[in-house]
């Protein structure tokens, strides 16, 4: 029997629709939303959200509703199973994961470790 591994990374409503906002805005030749994560922040991990005018090799591609994401293939093992929301706040308007592959965040929120 071979298990299927969950997606690489699911979008909330508010994500599809604030990625649809910003690629609209973009000027038209973005072709969907890149996301990776680069080394950084006290906890050594942070995400990377930006746009991406082509597929690079070996990126896996998502969609949900019309919007497509490339996630870089260095952070798949990062984010299998993660979900990317946009959440408004007093402070700031920016992409959120929510990541079962995280083993501890630092208290800003800005970076992430895994085990």
């Amino acid at each position: 029997m071979v298990m299927e591994r969950p997606p690489v990374l699911t979008m909330t409503t508010a994500a599809v629709a604030r990625a649809k906002e910003l690629m609209a805005r973009s000027g038209g030749d973005v072709l969907a939303l890149r996301v990776g994560v680069k080394t950084g922040g006290c906890s050594g991990l942070m995400y990377e959200v930006e746009y991406a005018k082509e597929k690079k090799r070996f990126e896996e591609e998502v969609e949900t509703d019309g919007v497509k994401v490339f996630i870089d293939p260095t952070a798949i093992m990062f984010l299998i199973g993660a979900e990317m929301d946009f959440k408004v706040d007093k402070f700031q308007s920016t992409f959120v994961f929510t990541n079962p592959n995280e083993a501890d965040r630092c208290g800003c929120g800005e970076s992430f470790r895994v085990a």
